[in-house]
């Protein structure tokens, strides 16, 4: 009666083996998502950051320069003081990102935010002369068009997290389900369990 018990508060119907293959897949799932959202927003503050660099600066130049969404920053500064201020808003955005286990609104916000801001790093790849090069008939990203690809995959990134912010309430649980290990001690000491009673 007792084992019934237990099975049927992990799953209905599973045995052991079962149980364990559920145990790992839980386990890749929730820490697949701490990755995700800390590693975009680790990702942004880390790029923030740089932007106050005299190198990164003058990188993003072209890029900034040829963008009808941007280019009206070297109206109001220079080359260094748009990149600060470019690094001004994707520090805040990654700190947004981050207060997830505390503020889900917040997070919301900066993942809402992490969108457009993506979306316009996207647009470089039309607005930028140079981004794309014909290599043994193929059409490939060339020079900085390399680099700002990859931003299609932190878009969706940002797309997840704002879903995620927006559609949950910050009970206990959802905050606990963030951090893997918790949820986990409590399955394995159950698994370890209809292990000695089988």
């Amino acid at each position: 009666m007792r084992r019934a018990e237990m099975s049927r508060d992990v799953m209905p119907g599973s045995d052991a083996a079962t149980v364990r293959t559920q145990l790992v897949s839980a386990v890749l799932q929730r820490s697949g998502v701490g990755v995700l959202r800390f590693g975009l927003a680790l990702i942004i503050l880390w790029f923030g950051l740089f932007k106050f660099t005299p190198t990164e600066a003058q990188a993003i130049q072209p890029l900034v320069a040829n963008s009808p969404l941007l280019s009206w920053l070297y109206a109001v500064t220079d080359v260094r003081g748009a990149s600060r201020a470019i690094g001004c808003a994707e520090l805040a955005i990654g700190l947004l990102i981050a207060l997830r286990p505390i503020s889900r609104r917040a997070s919301a916000v900066g993942s809402l935010a992490a969108i457009a801001m993506f979306l316009t790093t996207l647009s470089f790849l039309v607005t930028t002369p140079g981004m794309w090069a014909r290599v043994d008939g193929i059409i490939a990203p060339a020079g900085a068009g390399g680099f700002v690809i990859k931003d299609l995959l932190l878009l969706g990134a940002a797309l997840w997290t704002a879903g995620e912010a927006l559609g949950h309430q910050d009970t206990r649980e959802n905050v606990a389900s963030m951090f893997p290990w918790r949820k986990t001690r409590d399955l394995a000491s159950r698994i370890a369990h209809m292990s000695v009673i089988a």
